[in-house]
């Protein structure tokens, strides 16, 4: 994930490097773009989303610790951004997000029956509600980086939370509801008739999204002390 984010942002500057030197004074686009109180837009984009665990006993342990395969899904969604100032805005981010996760739970025999016991494929489908602070610098020409920072709630339509089965008939159970805090960078170019802005964004649960097997000495559940999201957004905004 670091390297992910160096990357990206190696890339960028790179980018505003080459801007800078050879497009000195260049044709300004999208002039009163900023100065309206309300925007809109969409976006389109991808996501890689995980779990931090904590463990009651032996944390650390490679014996006890969950295995998390990654797997990269995709973002859509809606845009509503209100100009407070000229370096802030408030964002509003309404959107789907899907995404396949698979776990490997500790202690399991190596026979069949023992490989179908510990691995859980989780299925995603969530609707994100994030309400975000956008700190930009001054613009220079026809980009403007800036920062974005805010609390968001995200509600998980394959959670299984009403779910009367649990581990033990195969069945992975998640809260339906989760509050996370969300911290990324981007940059805004003013194309000739629209703004376009690829940003990145990672995600912070802050709550325990687990609900526990009925069996509270449960082989999938018993050790966890808490299991959170994280994540990386990567989107394409259109305004």
């Amino acid at each position: 994930m670091k390297r992910f984010f160096l990357l990206l942002g190696s890339m960028l500057f790179i980018n505003l490097s080459a801007n800078a030197q050879f497009n000195a004074d260049p044709i300004i686009n999208l002039e009163n773009k900023d100065k309206k109180f309300l925007n809109y837009g969409y976006f389109l984009g991808f996501n890689r989303y995980g779990f931090k665990f904590d463990y009651k006993n032996n944390r650390g342990n490679g014996n006890t610790d969950v295995l998390v395969l990654e797997s990269t899904g995709f973002n859509v969604g809606l845009i509503g951004e209100m100009n407070l100032h000229e370096f802030l805005d408030i964002r509003l981010e309404p959107g789907l997000y899907y995404n396949a996760r698979t776990l490997g739970f500790p202690g399991f025999q190596a026979t069949e029956e023992g490989e179908r016991n510990a691995i859980r494929e989780v299925k995603s489908t969530y609707i994100n509600f994030p309400v975000l602070a956008k700190i930009s610098t001054r613009r220079f020409g026809n980009w403007k980086p800036f920062l974005v920072a805010g609390p968001s709630a995200s509600l998980n339509l394959g959670s299984n939370e009403s779910s009367p089965d649990d581990n033990s008939s195969g069945t992975f159970r998640m809260k339906k509801w989760t509050y996370n805090y969300e911290l990324g960078f981007g940059i805004d170019f003013y194309l000739e008739y629209f703004k376009f802005t690829p940003s990145i964004r990672g995600v912070f649960g802050l709550t325990d999204e687990l609900i526990r097997d009925n069996d509270p000495n449960s082989p999938w559940t018993s050790n966890i002390e808490k299991m959170s999201t994280r994540g990386i957004f990567v989107n394409f905004t259109f305004e």
